[in-house]
Order: C-alpha cells, then sequence, then structure tokens
C-alpha cells in the first residue's frame, strides 16, 4: 500500500470515530451533487449551506458563498440546502419525512431551510426556536427570487434563532491534504477524548449563552428603566392626596395599588439577574398603570375603564380603548390594541408613535428589534402577541425568549443551539408534510409545516 494512501484510510477513520463520539473536526466542504441524504448531511456538518448540482440554477455559487459568511459571521445555527425537486424520491426518502432525515444525518441541533424545488419549508430543534417562532420567521420573508428569498430568510433566521454555530464550520479547506503523520496522531488523541472534548463544547456555549443574557439584561434595563421612570412621573403628575376633599377609600385603595406596583417594579428590577426576570417588572407596571387610569376616572367622575392591554405601539401610552386594523411594514393586517391618541393618528392616515429601542442598525421599532425584547412585551401583553406579531422579528419569542432554554433543556437534556445531538432531538420538532410556499410567479409565501 502506498503511504499517502494509507494516511488517507487512517484519516478517514478518525473522522468517522469522532463523529461518532459527537465532536465535529471535519474537513472544508467541497462542491459535489448529492445523491442521499446523507451526503446532504455531512456537507451541513462542514458549512451551513448546500447547494445540489442539479439545483445549482436556483442559487449561484457566489450567493451560496455569501449565505454561507452571513451565517458563520453571526454564529448561529442555521442550515440552508437547495436541493432538486426530485430529490427527495431520488433519495428514496419519503418528502414528509426529508427534514427528520436530514437532522438525523447532521445531528446537529439548528434552524433548517430547505428549498426543495419551487418549494421552501423549515423546520427547527425547539431548543432553538419555536414553532410559532419558524413559522414567523418564513412569513417574514421577501423577495420574488430564490437568492433573495433565502436571502431574507438568513437574515430573520440569524435574528431569532438560539445558540452558536457548530464548531465543524471553522475547519480551515484543504486540512485533510498532506496531513501530517503527527496531525493524525493528534486527530486519533482528539478522538479518543471526544467525551472531555464534547463537555468542554458544551462548557462553551453556556458560557456564551451566559454572556448573551448578561448583554440582553443591560440592553432590557434601559427600556425598563425608562419604563418605571414614565410611571413615576403619572404618579407625580396625579397630583393625588389621600385626605384631599373628595377622596373616598376606593380611590385611596387605587392610589395604595399603584405606588406599590412602582416600588415593587424598582425592586424587581434591581434583583433581576436574568432577562426573563423582566417579565415580572413589566407586569407591575402595567398593573399599576391601570391602577391610575381607574383612579383618574373615579376623581373625574368617568365610566371606569375596561381592563385591556396596554396600548400596543407603547406601553407608556396607557391602557388601551379599542382594537384597531394595522399592519407592519410588509406582513399582513391584524387587530391591535391601542390609545386614543394612536386610534386616532392611524384613522387620520398618519403613522401610531411606536415605542423605538437601540439596536446595532439604529433606532427601530421594539417588534422589530430582535427577540431580545420579548421579556419586556410579555409582561405588558402576555398571551395576546404571537397572533400580534406574525410576521415580525420579535414574533412569537414572548413565551420562549431567545435566550432561554426549552423544557428538555430545563430537563436537563443540556443541548443548545450548535451542539451535536447526534440523533437524539425532538421527532415532533421536524414532523409534519414538506409545504411551503413556491418562488414562481412572485406569489405569497406559502405556510409550511403549520
Amino acid at each position: 500500500m502506498r503511504p499517502h494512501i494509507a494516511v488517507q484510510s487512517i484519516l478517514r477513520f478518525a473522522v468517522v470515530l469522532l463523529l461518532a463520539l459527537g465532536v465535529a473536526f471535519l474537513a472544508a466542504p467541497g462542491a459535489y451533487a448529492a445523491t442521499s441524504v446523507s451526503e446532504v448531511g455531512q456537507a451541513l456538518r462542514e458549512s451551513p449551506v448546500y447547494v445540489d448540482e442539479a439545483a445549482s440554477a436556483e442559487l449561484t455559487t457566489a450567493d451560496a458563498d455569501a449565505l454561507a459568511q452571513r451565517i458563520k459571521d453571526a454564529d448561529k445555527p442555521v442550515f440552508v440546502a437547495v436541493l432538486p425537486a426530485d430529490f427527495a424520491e431520488r433519495a428514496g426518502v419519503p418528502e414528509e419525512q426529508l427534514f427528520r432525515a436530514l437532522r438525523a444525518q447532521t445531528g446537529i441541533t439548528g434552524l433548517y431551510g430547505i428549498q426543495l424545488g419551487d418549494t421552501f419549508d423549515a423546520k427547527a430543534d425547539s431548543v432553538v426556536l419555536s414553532e410559532d417562532g419558524v413559522s414567523n420567521v418564513k412569513a417574514g420573508m421577501e423577495g420574488t427570487t430564490t437568492a433573495a428569498r433565502l436571502s431574507s430568510f438568513t437574515d430573520l433566521a440569524v435574528d431569532s434563532v438560539r445558540g452558536s454555530a457548530p464548531a465543524s464550520w471553522g475547519t480551515a479547506s484543504g486540512e485533510d491534504e498532506g496531513a501530517s503523520g503527527e496531525a493524525l496522531i493528534t486527530l486519533g488523541a482528539v478522538a479518543v477524548a471526544g467525551g472531555a472534548g464534547a463537555y468542554a463544547l458544551v462548557r462553551r456555549n453556556r458560557a456564551k449563552k451566559a454572556e448573551a443574557e448578561r448583554n440582553a439584561l443591560a440592553k432590557l434595563a434601559v427600556v425598563v428603566d425608562e419604563d418605571i421612570t414614565a410611571f413615576g412621573e403619572e404618579l407625580d403628575r396625579l397630583d393625588f392626596h389621600p385626605g384631599e376633599p373628595g377622596a373616598t377609600d376606593q380611590m385611596r385603595t387605587d392610589y395604595e395599588h399603584a405606588l406599590d406596583a412602582y416600588e415593587q417594579a424598582k425592586s424587581l428590577m434591581a434583583a433581576a439577574e436574568r432577562p426573563d426576570d423582566v417579565r415580572a417588572v413589566t407586569q407591575a407596571v402595567e398593573d399599576g398603570r391601570f391602577s391610575l387610569a381607574v383612579l383618574a376616572a373615579r376623581r373625574e367622575g368617568r365610566e371606569l375603564p375596561e381592563r385591556r392591554s396596554p396600548c400596543f405601539f407603547d406601553p407608556r401610552h396607557g391602557p388601551s380603548v379599542a382594537d384597531v386594523s394595522w399592519a407592519p411594514v410588509g406582513a399582513p393586517q391584524r387587530e391591535v390594541p391601542v390609545c386614543a391618541a394612536d386610534q386616532a393618528r392611524i384613522e387620520d392616515g398618519e403613522d401610531p408613535a411606536v415605542r423605538q429601542v437601540d439596536t446595532e442598525h439604529g433606532r427601530r421599532p421594539y417588534y422589530e428589534a430582535g427577540p431580545v425584547y420579548g421579556p419586556w412585551a410579555g409582561g405588558y401583553y402576555g398571551g395576546i402577541l404571537p397572533g400580534l406579531l406574525i410576521g415580525t422579528m420579535l414574533g412569537s419569542m414572548m413565551s420562549s425568549p431567545a435566550y432561554a432554554a426549552d423544557a428538555d433543556m430545563s430537563a436537563g437534556t443540556g443541548y443548545e443551539g450548535g451542539d451535536q445531538s447526534g440523533a437524539d432531538f425532538g421527532s415532533d420538532d421536524f414532523g409534519g408534510g414538506f409545504g411551503g410556499g413556491d418562488f414562481g410567479g412572485g406569489g405569497d409565501f406559502g405556510g409550511g409545516f403549520m
């Protein structure tokens, strides 16, 4: 046997051993036409974007490279596969099993988007993105060509998913060629120490998650402090004195409730350690602000206000007074609760006064600033948000914040986005029939796995 052939055989064996241990030290991607799901899975373990040769007309090499680089730069576990319409049949896999089969082959937790001929769909491990979150990403996609739609999908995906990119994407191209005996010995040693490597990977991801939570809490603190300050100013403007002429026990109770909510909000925010702790803070502010609205109505002899959600556009506007039809740019119409001032603006054809927050792209509406603001909005609006935010970046993150783990994580599985989980994944996350919208004719982008 020639020396270089022996070296290649040893290297192949070592790589297979590494994969079996769940440690990803793989070669860089190559451009080839897949004939099986396993080959697509192998390619996605090496790079976030795979384009089958038979589907190369849908996405150029330059576009595919640009998407891959964007995903890597964002350090997010997002996978994109562009396959011909007959791929499932050719690979011997029913279309409704395609996502499940591909996820089993990659063995990596993440968000997976598949362009199958003219049809696109996406699925994700729930630890990375909830089912509603996936639906929101798909609903927010724009563009009339495959390249444009996949670019839009990528932008929305990297802003929504949890976790980090798999370590295997960082392997340099051509690393296996001319490998020295010393490198092979090192590779073998890494394979033997696979368990320790997997543990180190989990620790790394947990450290990154903790850092992300600290950064998210710092962002939220700015917005919440603005809300608490605004609430305190409302208390001052009310200028109510419990002993003033005409004050009733009901008025005093309303006022005390508002004061207690103000103090509670400050105390909860001071004690917050994780972003999700902010939810209780904004719940307290919302409760106190409603008490102020009731007190104001009692003092003025008006009918007491109905208990409604705060104004959707900015909770500092106070409780809403009506629901109006409204749509964010590029998304469908929906009914949202609004204050009287924003209701008048919309009826007059003007834009509502939307709450703006700081993002890396400048000041943006809170619902377009990413899932970091999920706990803040969740405390104000609770369960009504999923329907209100379809098609926006924040989407349905209220019940499953981007920095939080799902029930499986809480139960101690330890997997996060980008982790090597092998075949250990929720089959329900990748179940259902393949059926997104097509890109032909510039029509609407269809539903998919609903």
